[in-house]
C-alpha cells in the first residue's frame, strides 16, 4: 500500500527511508554520486520499472540540459520515469563539498528525485518542501555535517518539510525581469525592446508599483493612425511616413500615454492552474506576479510549459 496520502498530510520523508541517506560522499564525482543514489533506490525495493543504467542515464541526460543546482550548496538531480508508481528520493551529503560540473562552488547536499512521468506537479511540490526545510546556507551546512543517516532522516522528519497542497505562481515564476518607468520615453522603450529582444515589458510608477505593460504591438498602433487600419492596401503610403512622424516625437512621448492596463496579473500564492487560466484569458505568453503593488516575478509561458511537461 502506498505511503502517500492526500497532499495536506505528505511529509517529504514519505519518499525515502534512513537507508536512502548516504553521508560523507565528498570524494565522489557528480556522476558517481548519482549512480550511488540510484543504486540506493533500487536496493530499497520500491524500484522504477527501468534498469539502473537506464535511470542513471536519464538523470545525467537531464543534468546535460542544465545544472540542477537550485541554490548554493544544494543540487536536485532528477528524472521523470515512465511507469513509476510514486516519487523516490535518495540523499547524499558532504561537509567538504562535491564538485559539480558547471558550478563555481561545491555542493553539500544532493537530493536524487525520481518522479512519475504522469505526475509533473510533484516535482515542484517536493522542490518547495525541500527548499523550505533547507532554508539557508547555515541549515544546509548543519545537515551536511551530520555524522550518520539517522540524524539526517530525523532532521527532515521533525521539520516543516511538507508538500504544499498545490503549486503556485511563486513556484514557477522568474525573479529575473526587465522593467521601465511610466516617465520613460518611447525612445527608451524601443531601445529596450531591441536591446533585449523583447516584445513586452512591465512598467512601474515612481514608487515602484506595477502600473501596466507596454507591448511592441501597441507601439505599432501608435505609429499607424486608426484610419489606416481599415485600409486593405497600404502600398500607396510609401517610405513609412506614419512612423517618421512618430520618430520625430520619440523623445517626447511618455510610456504613460501608451500603457496597457488590462493584463494577466496574480499574487505569489495563486494556484498555477489559475495562472494558466489568466494567460489563456488574455491570450498572453506572460503573467505578472504582484505582491503589495510591487512586481515580484514573471511567469513566462515557455518556462511554465517546460516545468510542467519536461523538467
Amino acid at each position: 500500500m502506498s505511503r502517500v496520502k492526500r497532499n495536506a498530510d505528505i511529509r517529504l520523508t514519505a519518499f525515502f527511508n534512513v537507508g536512502d541517506v548516504s553521508p560523507h560522499c565528498g570524494e565522489m564525482s557528480r556522476d558517481e554520486v548519482v549512480r550511488r543514489l540510484v543504486g540506493t533506490v533500487y536496493r530499497s525495493g520500491r524500484v522504477p520499472p527501468t534498469g539502473i543504467d537506464e535511470t542513471v542515464a536519464a538523470v545525467l541526460k537531464r543534468e546535460a540540459d542544465g545544472s540542477t543546482v537550485i541554490m548554493d550548496g544544494l543540487a536536485l538531480p532528477h528524472a521523470r520515469i515512465e511507469g513509476l508508481a510514486e516519487p523516490r528520493v535518495a540523499i547524499a551529503t558532504s561537509e567538504r563539498g562535491i564538485v559539480w560540473p558547471g558550478e563555481d562552488s561545491a555542493v553539500h547536499v544532493v537530493f536524487l528525485l525520481l518522479i512519475p512521468r504522469d505526475k509533473p506537479a510533484l516535482y515542484l511540490q517536493i522542490l518547495r518542501a525541500l527548499t523550505t526545510a533547507l532554508k539557508d546556507d547555515a541549515t544546509m551546512r548543519t545537515v551536511a555535517a551530520m555524522t550518520n543517516a539517522g540524524d539526517i532522516y530525523r532532521f527532515f522528519e521533525s521539520g516543516k518539510a511538507y508538500l504544499p497542497r498545490y503549486i503556485t505562481a511563486a513556484d514557477i515564476m522568474s525573479r529575473d525581469f526587465t522593467t521601465l518607468r511610466d516617465t520613460d520615453t518611447l525612445q527608451t522603450c524601443v531601445d529596450t525592446f531591441i536591446g533585449n529582444q523583447m516584445s513586452e515589458v512591465a512598467v512601474l510608477d515612481r514608487d515602484g508599483d506595477l502600473k501596466g505593460v507596454v507591448r511592441a504591438g501597441e507601439l505599432l498602433r501608435v505609429c499607424l493612425p486608426e484610419y489606416l487600419l481599415w485600409m486593405n492596401d497600404l502600398s500607396p503610403i510609401a517610405n513609412f511616413e506614419p512612423f517618421a512622424q512618430v520618430l520625430e516625437n520619440e523623445r517626447r512621448t511618455w510610456l504613460s500615454e501608451i500603457l496597457v492596463k488590462e493584463f494577466p496579473v496574480v499574487t505569489p500564492d495563486t494556484p498555477a492552474i489559475q495562472v494558466a487560466g489568466e494567460m489563456t484569458r488574455f491570450r498572453s505568453s506572460k503573467c505578472y506576479v504582484r505582491e503589495g503593488g510591487k512586481l515580484v516575478g514573471v511567469v513566462r509561458l515557455p518556462k511554465f510549459l517546460n516545468k510542467i511537461f519536461r523538467e
